[in-house]
C-alpha cells in the first residue's frame, strides 16, 4: 500500500506502470466507495496506460481531515497528489463527486490534465435540500440508515438481486465509510456549481451515462456534455450510477476508444 501526507492529510494511493509514451490514467471515485471500485476496469487496461487510484480524504484509508469540505478541498489533494508523483497531462476519470474534483482540477491546474472523463456527474448534482437531508440522516443515524436508498440509486433492480454476492459486498462498502467524511464530502457535493465554468473546459472531454442511473439520469449527462466545448456523449445501457461495477467491458471499451482518438489527435498536431 502507499500513502502520502499532502494538505495535512494522509492519502491512499496506488501506481501502477505502463509505457512511458501514454498518459496517465487517473481514476477518482464516488461518495461512499474506495478505489476498489475501479478494479474491473484496472485490469483491463493493466499494461496499457500508466495509472494512478486514490481514497479521497474521508474514504477508505485516506484521513478524514478537517471537516467541512469543499469540492475544491479534495481537488488540492489530488493536485498535490500529482505534483508529488511528478504527473501532468493527465486523463482524469472521475466517477460522481470524482467528476466534480475531475473539473475543479482542471480549473485549477490545466497544465496536469490532458484530456477529462466525465463518469456518471455533472456540473452540479441534486439539491440543497437532497443533500442536506442525507446529511442530516447520517449524522442522527449512521450511513447503514441510507444504505437501501442509495443501493437503488447506485444499481440496477437485476444487480441488487439477493444472489448477487457482490451486491452485498459494495452495501459493505458504503456501510464502511466514514459518517464524518462521508456527511462532510455530501456538503462538498451540495455547495458545489461548475455550470458556468464548464463552458471554459478546454480538453478534449468524453461524459458518460448509465441508462438506468437515479443519481445523475442520462438527460443530466447530455446536458453537461452539451456545456462543454467539443464534448462527446455515451449512455451505457443495463447499468445505474457505477458502470464501473455494472458494465466495466462497455466503460472500458469508452475509454479505450476515447483515449485511442485523443492520442491519435496529440501525435498529429
Amino acid at each position: 500500500m502507499q500513502f502520502a501526507r499532502i494538505n495535512e492529510v494522509t492519502i491512499h494511493y496506488q501506481t501502477l506502470a505502463g509505457p512511458p509514451d501514454k498518459p496517465v490514467i487517473v481514476f477518482a471515485n464516488s461518495l461512499g466507495t474506495d478505489f476498489r471500485i475501479w478494479r474491473d476496469i484496472v485490469v483491463r487496461l493493466a499494461g496499457d496506460y500508466p495509472v494512478i487510484l486514490y481514497d479521497k480524504r474521508g474514504h477508505g484509508l485516506s484521513d478524514i481531515g478537517k471537516t467541512p469540505y469543499s469540492i475544491e478541498d479534495h481537488a488540492e489533494d489530488l493536485i498535490g497528489l500529482l505534483d508529488l508523483l511528478n504527473v501532468s497531462n493527465a486523463v482524469v476519470c472521475g466517477l460522481s463527486v470524482g467528476g466534480l474534483v475531475a473539473q475543479a482540477v482542471f480549473h485549477k491546474r490545466p497544465d496536469l490534465v490532458k484530456a477529462l472523463i466525465l463518469c456518471n456527474t455533472a456540473t452540479q448534482i441534486g439539491s440543497a435540500e437532497m443533500w442536506n437531508a442525507r446529511i442530516a440522516a447520517v449524522e442522527e443515524s449512521g450511513i447503514t440508515s441510507i444504505v437501501d436508498a442509495v443501493m437503488e440509486r447506485w444499481f440496477t433492480p437485476a444487480f441488487r438481486s439477493p444472489d448477487n454476492h457482490a451486491f452485498q459486498g459494495y452495501c459493505n462498502m458504503l456501510a464502511r465509510q466514514s459518517n464524518e467524511g462521508y456527511a462532510a464530502t455530501c456538503a462538498s457535493i451540495r455547495d458545489a456549481d461548475y455550470t458556468e465554468a464548464a463552458k471554459r473546459i478546454a480538453v478534449p472531454t468524453l461524459c458518460i451515462g448509465g441508462d438506468q442511473d437515479g443519481s445523475t439520469p442520462p438527460d443530466l449527462i447530455r446536458r453537461t456534455a452539451g456545456l462543454i466545448p467539443g464534448a462527446h456523449c455515451e449512455i451505457i445501457e443495463g447499468t445505474g450510477h457505477i458502470p464501473c461495477v455494472e458494465q466495466p467491458e462497455a466503460l472500458t471499451g469508452l475509454i479505450q476508444n476515447f483515449l485511442g482518438r485523443t492520442i491519435a489527435v496529440s501525435r498529429s498536431q
